[in-house]
């Protein structure tokens, strides 16, 4: 059995989006309004409040972070604190808010949008580095999990209602997807695939919230080949991080009405994979 062990102190109240990028672990707590970066080495968080629920926070490559949330996309100034609007896809959708997002092997950043009336009003979104704005897929409900193979060639994402991990042939050049397919259908299990990441062989390991574990699924095998249990139920995403990446992170969250005492809490694990350098906004 995987070890789990707790780090940092923040209790998220809905921790999200982690990433590693130059020696730190980067997510977010949606519902405080917080950006989070753990420093493994000093055990210490640097928090920002940008004022709004955000979804995914991305290291941008000029530096400062890239974040999306209730209301768009925006640049943030981590010594100023100071959030600089980009643009927001759904300004008429006051129902919609965005969720998880990354940035693609040629440093554009997708982001997805989640319905918060559970309905299939939300869309995936693609900046590109001239932050331009593209929709990319769509309805989705609850845009979530989306991660690159290591060539490139293959786009994996979860709309976390539809309890299905898709893949689309990706075309890195012009950021085009196509040949939509199913690759792995979870309807039998109770709970519902969330963020996920991805190993050096190219396997996915997949947070199911609600589920208290973290997945490891092959794609080319599509078999399950490995799962790590949680002292919480709400795991919600996961990021290979450490010097050799080869910590798995995992953010969770609060379950209301249930009382957990690690709920809330960053974990990290060695699964015994090595995860891949995450990609940084390129404009």
């Amino acid at each position: 059995m995987i070890e789990v062990t707790p780090v940092g102190t923040h209790v998220s109240v809905w921790g999200e989006g982690p990433i590693w990028h130059q020696n730190r672990l980067l997510y977010v707590d949606i519902e405080s309004y917080k950006i989070v970066a753990y420093d493994p080495v000093t055990q210490t968080e640097k928090l920002w409040d940008v004022g709004q629920r955000v979804g995914t926070v991305v290291p941008r490559a000029k530096g400062g972070l890239v974040w999306a949330g209730d209301t768009g996309i925006y640049f943030l100034n981590e010594a100023t604190g100071e959030s600089t609007y980009i643009g927001d896809p759904e300004p008429n959708m006051p129902d919609n808010r965005f969720n998880d997002g990354k940035c693609d092997p040629a440093g554009r950043f997708w982001a997805g949008s989640i319905c918060l009336k559970k309905q299939p009003e939300g869309s995936l979104y693609c900046l590109h580095t001239d932050l331009r704005i593209e929709k990319k897929f769509g309805p989705v409900t609850n845009s979530n999990g989306i991660i690159w193979s290591k060539d490139a060639s293959t786009m994996f994402y979860i709309d976390t209602p539809s309890k299905k991990v898709r893949a689309f042939d990706f075309d890195r050049e012009t950021s085009a997807i196509s040949n939509e397919r199913v690759i792995w259908d979870t309807s039998a299990d109770s709970s519902s695939p969330d963020g996920m990441t991805i190993d050096s062989e190219d396997r996915l390991w997949i947070a199911f919230c609600h589920g208290a574990k973290v997945v490891c699924f092959d794609p080319g095998t599509r078999k399950v080949v490995d799962q790590i249990n949680f002292p919480c139920v709400e795991t919600t995403a996961c990021a290979f991080g450490g010097p050799d990446l080869g910590d798995l992170y995992v953010t969770t969250g609060l379950k209301p009405g249930l009382t957990e005492e690690l709920a809330g809490r960053l974990f990290v694990c060695r699964p015994g994979a090595r995860g891949v350098p995450s990609d940084a906004f390129a404009g």
